[in-house]
């Protein structure tokens, strides 16, 4: 049976010196990027993605092959699953066959939890679950943080704005943050309020968060998961709460914006503030590759080593 702290569930159940070492590995493979890291060659992972994705699949794939990892990839449409074929039994096919590790994302936030009680052979890292929790997100946004203001995360405030109701990042980010001693606070529109959320960290005006934070992380309007229309129009949305240039401007001068992507241009951020300086979006997607090799290592030298 895979040992429970192989699995990357969520980042609650990391503690700092886990995470502060994935940080660390992170780094490495940044700075050697360069240098082959074949170091798990004929070692397979397999890609199970329920849900559309971008980033986060096209990342952990390059991580994957920096490894030099075999990968297989799921695909909803044509996999036995259609046929009434269960998570269960799927996944210990992918173990008759020699898979060691599974990425997964899932709608449901149950299946993954499920799976990590079993004993099914597979080592699984969460690549998105529902509404709950994005555990390498929250990783590769803490490494953005700490390579931009070092080891001074203690004390740092950071705003998460946006849909906090249907965000997966705000959690897995809260849990992070806090065991690195920042101080988290959210803010966004009424009916995007969580109260679940708010139960560990403070709700403040919207203004006031743009204008007191060091890091300013936008989340993304989640319409698809919304029942009924929220606000009157992209332009209404980014009137009351996106990021103008006229807000950008009123940010610290050392304070830095973050977005864990797809972004709604026009909506949640202005198209001019995107590729600003301070605006870390792509340096959090490129660091996306590093911080999933660090967790992929992690997986690997779990189940035995090379």
């Amino acid at each position: 049976m895979v040992k429970p702290y192989q699995h990357l569930l969520d980042t609650e159940f990391l503690s700092k010196e886990e995470m502060q070492s994935l940080l660390s590995r992170a780094r490495f493979f940044e700075e050697h990027h360069e240098e082959s890291t074949k170091m798990f060659q004929n070692r397979f992972v397999a890609n199970l993605f329920f849900e559309p994705s971008t980033r986060t699949r096209f990342s952990f794939e390059v991580a994957e092959k920096r490894l030099g990892l075999n990968v297989l990839h799921f695909s909803e449409e044509v996999s036995s699953t259609t046929k009434g074929e269960s998570m269960y039994d799927t996944v210990k096919l992918l173990s008759s066959i020699g898979v060691e590790t599974v990425v997964i994302r899932h709608r449901d936030e149950r299946v993954i939890t499920e799976l990590a009680k079993q004993d099914t052979g597979c080592t699984f890292i969460n690549a998105g679950a529902g509404s709950w929790a994005h555990p390498t997100q929250a990783l590769l946004d803490l490494y953005t943080i700490w390579g931009h203001f070092g080891d001074e995360i203690k004390g740092l405030r950071v705003a998460i704005i946006g849909d906090l109701k249907h965000s997966r990042v705000v959690r897995s980010n809260i849990w992070s943050l806090q065991k690195f001693g920042a101080e988290v606070v959210v803010s966004g529109p009424p009916m995007m309020r969580d109260a679940e959320i708010e139960k560990r960290v403070r709700y403040v005006d919207f203004e006031e968060a743009i204008r007191s934070s060091d890091v300013v992380m936008l989340l993304r309007v989640q319409l698809e998961r919304h029942e009924q229309k929220v606000f009157e129009g992209a332009e209404a949305y980014l009137q009351s709460y996106g990021m103008s240039q006229e807000r950008f401007a009123q940010m610290k001068s050392h304070a830095i914006l973050m977005h864990p992507a797809p972004m709604n241009r026009g909506v949640e951020i202005a198209d001019e503030v995107v590729e600003y300086p301070r605006s870390k979006i792509f340096t959090q997607m490129c660091n996306g590759v590093w911080t999933r090799m660090a967790v992929l290592e992690r997986a690997y030298l779990g189940r035995g080593g090379h």
